[in-house]
This record gives structure tokens, C-alpha cells and sequence, in this order.
């Protein structure tokens, strides 16, 4: 996986005006090894705990916009501040963890760093984070809008009407239907079959 290590300044241009001393704080004092990858399509983060002497290690997805990598670095150090007070006795995703994630999310929003709009979407994460981005829908789609490249006519599904019409990457035209719980029901137009569609898939709408 190609990475790139970046000095502390450099990562400046990663987070939202403002962030930058809050974070580095964490990265020195826990002595955070930092790296900042292409874009993987099944994590926006990772975290490793140290073994044989080496030291706690981040990766961040390099193409999310300052918010997101924010938010995605955030949920890291939680797993970090985690493993620091239970070491591996606990769940990865456990109430030590959610009780991490919510303090960092509290004490960075009162910094004041984010838009309105994430700010109350952040709300639900912190009275019960998620343990993965999926399971934070209502966010990401926020988070989404802050996305530096949009390309004309690509929307997420969630963001479609129910019966529209759209394409898929492989060139593919479904119609949207209903909400089946947290996915949507979708047709197929040549085929007739039934496909269930993320919230966040992202398609082209056909006219």
C-alpha cells in the first residue's frame, strides 16, 4: 500500500484551520508513527498498537477533506487511548472505546472547528459512536458535501428521490425504491432483479 510519512507542518494542510496544535498534541505526547495512504476503498483509518518496541501507528486516507480526516483521525486515537488504559482486555469497539471516541468529539467541538451542519451531526456520534464509517450514514453524507471534487450529476443514492433513475460506475441503470432498514431497494431496468444500494453509493443520475 503506498504511503507517505508527513512532518508536522505538513499535516496542516490535512485538518480544519484551527486543529492542528489540538492534534499534534496527541501525535507527540503518545509519540504517534503518522501515515497518510491512497485511497482504500474497505477503511478511511487504521490503528496498530505498538509490538517489539515500535510505536503506536495511524494511517489516514490522504483523499477525505479536512473534516472527515479529522473525524477519521479522532476515531484512531480513541483506539489509541484505548489500548493505552486496557491494553487488548477489551473490545475493540466497546464502551472504553465509545467513551474515548465521545470525550474527543466533545472536547474538539468546542474548539469550534467544524460547520454547523457536522457539528449537529456529530451530536448522535457522540452520545453513541459507531464502530465503523458505515454505521454513521447521517455524518458521512454531511461530511460528503465538503468534498473538493463533485462531478455534475453524481449524487450518493440517499440523496436521490424514490423512483429516479441512475447509473452505476459499471455503466448499469437502476431505479431507486424504498429504505429497506439503513439500504435502499433498487431495480435493475434491463433485468428487472432487485439490488439493495448503500446510502452512500455514489451514482449518476439519468435524465
Amino acid at each position: 500500500m503506498p504511503v507517505s510519512e508527513h512532518p508536522m507542518q505538513a499535516l496542516a494542510n490535512f485538518l480544519p484551520e484551527g486543529s492542528f496544535d489540538l492534534v499534534v498534541h496527541y501525535i507527540h505526547h503518545y509519540k504517534v508513527h503518522l501515515t497518510v495512504t491512497k485511497k482504500r476503498r474497505s477503511v478511511l483509518g487504521d490503528y496498530r498498537h505498538p509490538a517489539m518496541g515500535s510505536n503506536h501507528r495511524i494511517s489516514i486516507n490522504g483523499n477525505l477533506n479536512k473534516y472527515e480526516f479529522l473525524i477519521t483521525l479522532l476515531h484512531e486515537l480513541a483506539h489509541l487511548l484505548t489500548f493505552e488504559q486496557f491494553s487488548n482486555r477489551v473490545e475493540a469497539h466497546g464502551k472504553e472505546w465509545k467513551n474515548n471516541y465521545s470525550k474527543l468529539l466533545i472536547d474538539f467541538v468546542q474548539h469550534q472547528l467544524f460547520p454547523a451542519d457536522i457539528e449537529k451531526a456529530l451530536q448522535r456520534s457522540i452520545i453513541n459512536p459507531a464502530a465503523t464509517a458505515n454505521g454513521e450514514t447521517a455524518l458521512l453524507l454531511v461530511l460528503r458535501k465538503y468534498d473538493a471534487k463533485k462531478m455534475d450529476g453524481v449524487h450518493h443514492v440517499a440523496e436521490l428521490p424514490e423512483g429516479a433513475l441512475f447509473k452505476t460506475e459499471d455503466g448499469r441503470v437502476f431505479k431507486k425504491e424504498k429504505k429497506r432498514v439503513k439500504r435502499y431497494e433498487c431495480t435493475e431496468i434491463k433485468t428487472g432483479l432487485k439490488y439493495s444500494f448503500s446510502a452512500l453509493s455514489v451514482v449518476k443520475i439519468v435524465k
